[in-house]
């Protein structure tokens, strides 16, 4: 069925969930028609932002009111059996990162959309930020030369604060789940179909490699891809970093430089810059609201008509990096 404005229930309305409802709504780019989450706190902060959605007490429930799209904002270990359902009921899906705890969930997903010809998105919010908007033309047209080198870097001093996050069974992961799914996200964007051929890595938890069924707090990775590029990647939660976080996306080529970075320890703030050898040219600075654009990005393309989207396999190509990270520091 076909709306002006898509007709979208939310599941989880937690702050991350509850902040990407504001955003979709405020822009006018939806109809929040059905929430749902357990905590009756997190409903009622919810229900201020639409106070004309139905309170529902199931996924179920929600598709039953005859939806557009679901936004799925619930713990990583529901992501993928919850997107599934309702791309098998013919609902769109926009979720939260990770889509799947692993490469396997994540072709699940990616083939249900298929099947369903249903528009599939992630939350890779870092994509949206201006400053990756104006650093992926430079690499895209050449203006870096080839680029042969990403250095990526998210530390996290906090660390999160729900339980399940440090149950590997639900979470799939620690840090590299959790912060390291942007990073590999941002390198393989920018090399379209391009795929690890090789990866070294090392997790720690608490200063030590970490145990078996244990999630990591530290990791550090190189990945050589398949088309020669070399992507060093390190995240960590709770790192004596002197700052609330430390995030960058570094892009070196054989004509020049770009580089993503957060300001001030910020978790929102970035600059953008070019590098022409010592010289450097600003592409990008503060104020920039990023954080929702990604989810009013699927809204418009769905309201639209946009059906499934070939570049949904990103999701698979990124997830299997993750899996042999993984691979690599447990081994």
């Amino acid at each position: 069925m076909t709306h002006t404005k898509p007709r979208i229930g939310f599941l989880g309305t937690g702050w991350i969930g509850r902040h990407r409802m504001a955003a979709m709504v405020a822009g006018g780019a939806v109809e929040a028609v059905a929430i749902s989450d357990p905590s009756p706190e997190m409903v009622a902060a919810a229900v201020q932002d639409a106070p004309g959605a139905q309170v529902c007490a199931s996924l179920e429930e929600m598709l039953a009111l005859g939806l557009d799209g679901v936004v799925i904002a619930s713990p990583s270990a529901l992501h993928a059996a919850q997107s599934i359902t309702a791309l098998d009921a013919g609902v769109a899906v926009f979720c939260q990162k990770p889509l799947g705890r692993d490469a396997a969930e994540n072709v699940a997903v990616v083939a249900a959309a298929r099947r369903a010809d249903r528009l599939l998105g992630v939350d890779l919010s870092y994509r949206h930020t201006a400053g990756m908007r104006a650093i992926a033309p430079l690499v895209r047209s050449g203006a870096l030369g080839r680029v042969f080198a990403i250095d990526l870097t998210f530390h996290n001093a906090y660390g999160p604060d729900k339980p399940w996050f440090y149950d590997r069974a639900q979470s799939g992961g620690g840090c590299v789940m959790d912060l390291g799914i942007h990073l590999a996200d941002l390198a393989l964007w920018l090399n379209p179909g391009a795929t690890a051929e090789r990866v070294d890595a090392a997790l720690y938890a608490g200063g030590a490699p970490v145990a078996a069924d244990a999630v990591e707090d530290y990791a550090a990775a190189t990945v050589r891809l398949d088309n020669g590029v070399i992507v060093r990647l390190a995240c960590s939660w709770r790192l004596h970093a002197g700052q609330d976080a430390v995030i960058e996306a570094a892009f070196y080529g054989t004509e020049g430089g770009a580089v993503l970075r957060n300001v001030g320890g910020s978790f929102y703030d970035f600059t953008a810059e070019h590098f022409r050898g010592t010289a450097r040219e600003t592409l990008a600075v503060p104020p920039d609201d990023w954080g929702g654009r990604a989810a009013v990005d699927w809204a418009r393309r769905l309201a639209d008509g946009a059906r499934f989207d070939a570049a949904a396999e990103d999701y698979v190509a990124t997830a299997r990096v993750l899996d042999a990270i993984y691979a690599a520091g447990r081994g």
